[in-house]
Formats: structure tokens, C-alpha cells, sequence
């Protein structure tokens, strides 16, 4: 027999913290399909393209028209492309966690240092960083344009930080919505669809409602609609808060300070939420 002089590692341990760090870059490149195969690049930055280009379409027409203004507030840019955030979420929350438990190998994850919060923090993190970029670069492109374009420094200034603002809260609202639906099963596909059509029909359901809603002249309903659809949740919340303009119909934001609260607090208490369904989705499948 060969003796071949086994020894332990003698090497530095680099802790949970590199191990978090690390699968956060990994699933944030992931999303955006970097380090992954060319086909995995497409669908990404066609994507982060189409939410990029009408921002420059914008730019150039304040340009040539010579405009005192943006035509589209900082605020309602992500609401006006909510389809292509929706498709982003649905493409890459499955990509995130659902191949990890179709493949079986969280638990090659789990074995130490790194536990069951670092890698639900981690992934919800890095879809919402991802889906942050998607959303705040175009708000830049209209910021560095209306710069250019010599409009108020002032009023561009505080528009963009309202506008990330915005984007920020969206991020980590659709972020953690996309992770809950898509840990649910290991299929990719599934979570795909399953989504998409949460966002839309909930949005759809929402919209005809305050369709009725306007019809019959009830302009303080419409503003508690909104509560019940992640979209117009963030479009409630920065029409209170933000001093933004309203989507709804008639531009019916929150009533009342106790409907710009409630806003709020369902923001707050989703966002919440999500992080802790997928801290009890790991436990359940025995990762704790």
C-alpha cells in the first residue's frame, strides 16, 4: 500500500461572510446570465435593453424639442414598464432558487460555514440588487440627459432620488414575491408561469375594479384598490409619500393619511413577509 500522506487543510477559513458574499455575486452575475452560457444571456439583457431604450428615446426628444421638462416623471418610468420588470422576475426568480432544488443541491450549500439565513438572505438580495439595476439605470440615462439638456438641477435632482427611491422599494417588493412563488416547486417552468400570472392578474383584477370604481364617480375607493396588486402598491405608496402623479384613474391616489399609512405598512409587512416564507421553505425541506 502507498502511503500518500494525508493532512488536514492548514489554509485561512474565510468565515460565513465570504460565503455569503460569494453566493450573492454568484446569483446577482446569474441573473444577468454572466458566467453562464451565451443563451442564458439573451432574454436578460434584451431586457435591461427595452427598459433602457425608451429612457434615451425620451432623452433625445427633451433634447431636439428643447423641453423645460421630462415628458415622463422619474416615478412613473417603472410603472409605465411594469411588463418588462414582470417578465425580468419571472425569468430570473426561478433561475435563482428553483434549479438549486431541482438539481438537489442546496444542500452542498448548507454544509458549513454557510446556514439556512445567509442563503435566503443572499438570494433575496442579489434578485433584488438585479432587479434594482434593471430599474434604476434607465432613471440615470433620463437624469445624465435632463443634465445635458440643461434643465434644473434642482428639480432633476430630487425627481431621480424620488425615482430611486421608487425602484428601491419595488425591487425588494418583487424580489421577494418572485423567490416565495418560485421555491415553491423545483421547476423552472412552473415558477415561470405561475409569476407572470400573479402580477398580471392581480393588476388586471385591480384595473377593472377601479374602472368601476371611476365609473360610478367613487374616487376614495380607487385609492384602497391599489392596496391589493404589487404594482399599484408601489404606485400608492410614492403618490403619498413621493408627492408623485398617480396612475389610478383620475389620478386617484390614497384618500387619506390612514390609506397612505396602510400603503405603507403592506409594503412593509410583504417585504417582511416573503423573507420570512422562504425562511420556513428552507426549514421544511430540511435545510435548517
Amino acid at each position: 500500500m502507498h502511503n500518500i500522506g494525508y493532512r488536514s487543510y492548514e489554509g485561512p477559513r474565510l468565515g460565513r461572510a465570504y460565503a455569503r458574499k460569494s453566493l450573492f455575486a454568484q446569483s446577482l452575475r446569474g441573473a444577468y446570465g454572466l458566467g453562464r452560457s451565451a443563451k442564458s444571456k439573451v432574454l436578460p439583457m434584451i431586457l435591461l435593453g427595452v427598459m433602457c431604450l425608451p429612457a434615451l428615446i425620451i432623452v433625445a426628444v427633451t433634447v431636439f424639442a428643447d423641453r423645460s421638462d421630462l415628458p415622463v416623471q422619474y416615478t412613473r418610468y417603472a410603472v409605465i414598464l411594469q411588463a418588462v420588470i414582470t417578465l425580468f422576475v419571472a425569468s430570473q426568480a426561478p433561475q435563482s432558487v428553483s434549479r438549486d432544488l431541482r438539481f438537489k443541491t442546496t444542500p452542498l450549500y448548507f454544509s458549513r460555514p454557510i446556514e439556512r439565513v445567509d442563503y435566503v438572505a443572499a438570494k433575496y438580495a442579489a434578485l433584488a440588487s438585479a432587479l434594482f439595476l434593471l430599474t434604476a439605470l434607465p432613471l440615470l440615462i433620463l437624469y445624465i440627459g435632463a443634465l445635458l439638456a440643461k434643465l434644473s438641477f434642482g428639480h432633476q435632482t430630487a425627481g431621480f432620488a424620488k425615482g430611486l427611491v421608487s425602484v428601491l422599494l419595488l425591487s425588494l417588493l418583487f424580489a421577494g414575491i418572485g423567490l416565495v412563488i418560485s421555491a415553491v416547486t423545483p421547476r423552472r417552468g412552473f415558477g415561470v408561469a405561475a409569476v407572470i400570472a400573479l402580477f398580471v392578474i392581480t393588476y388586471a383584477a385591480v384595473s377593472s375594479v377601479q374602472g368601476v370604481a371611476a365609473a360610478q364617480e367613487r374616487y376614495d375607493v380607487i385609492g384602497w384598490i391599489g392596496l391589493f396588486s404589487p404594482i399599484t402598491l408601489i404606485d400608492g405608496f410614492q403618490t403619498w409619500f413621493l408627492g408623485a402623479h398617480s396612475a389610478f384613474p383620475h389620478a386617484s391616489g390614497p384618500p387619506n393619511a390612514a390609506a397612505g399609512i396602510a400603503y405603507l405598512l403592506v409594503l412593509l409587512g410583504i417585504v417582511a413577509g416573503t423573507f420570512a416564507l422562504l425562511m420556513r421553505r428552507y426549514e421544511k425541506v430540511g435545510m435548517a
